[in-house]
């Protein structure tokens, strides 16, 4: 895990609770009170669960609350500083969305020991598109919570429910029509 991703944690909660509780699970989760996390350093995926666990403790709050919470951030406040064309580009989520295996291996792709999520594109019917996620993080519901941002960004209702350990199914309620087009976006990780 990369740095970039415990500074987001770190605003999202500092923008809805203060201080205290951020610098009480950093120490819960055995970093020093006042650790400042720089980008690219790498944070072990294990600590970054237990920062995730003690936070949720100390907001009484659960672990799909804050992930929804950091998603939003994520995409609505703190990637618009430094990824903001990327979200330009694109006209709608769905757009966005089939595009995110792609703006990983770019944006990631001269950060040492960057091991960004894969994501794999399926369409259902014709309003709903099975996401697979390929990481061994394990942290499915960060992704939900960012694809619950990015429909918020642009201005789009959907649904979005887990489906399994590695899947979101995510649904469009305005009809998504899918054409041949689309194909060339959707990549697939062997």
């Amino acid at each position: 895990m990369k740095g970039i991703i415990v500074q987001c944690l770190k605003e999202t909660v500092l923008s809805k609770i203060g201080i205290k509780i951020w610098e009480k699970s950093l120490v819960e989760a055995g970093f020093k009170a006042g650790t400042i996390f720089s980008p690219a350093s790498n944070i072990d995926d294990e600590v970054f669960k237990t920062l995730i666990r003690s936070l949720c403790k100390n907001l009484n709050t659960n672990c799909e609350k804050l992930t929804e919470e950091f998603g939003d951030h994520w995409v609505n406040d703190f990637s618009q500083k430094m990824y903001s064309h990327l979200y330009l580009k694109h006209k709608k989520t769905k757009d966005f969305l089939l595009d995110m295996d792609h703006i990983h291996v770019a944006t990631t792709r001269n950060i040492e020991n960057a091991h960004p999520p894969r994501f794999e594109y399926k369409w259902k019917d014709d309003h709903t598109l099975i996401m697979h996620y390929r990481s061994h993080r394990g942290l499915l519901n960060i992704l939900i919570g960012l694809v619950k941002g990015v429909g918020k960004y642009y201005n789009e209702e959907l649904t979005v429910e887990q489906q399994g350990s590695d899947k979101i199914e995510i649904i469009f309620k305005e009809k998504q029509n899918f054409n041949a087009n689309d194909t060339a976006k959707i990549s697939c990780v062997k």
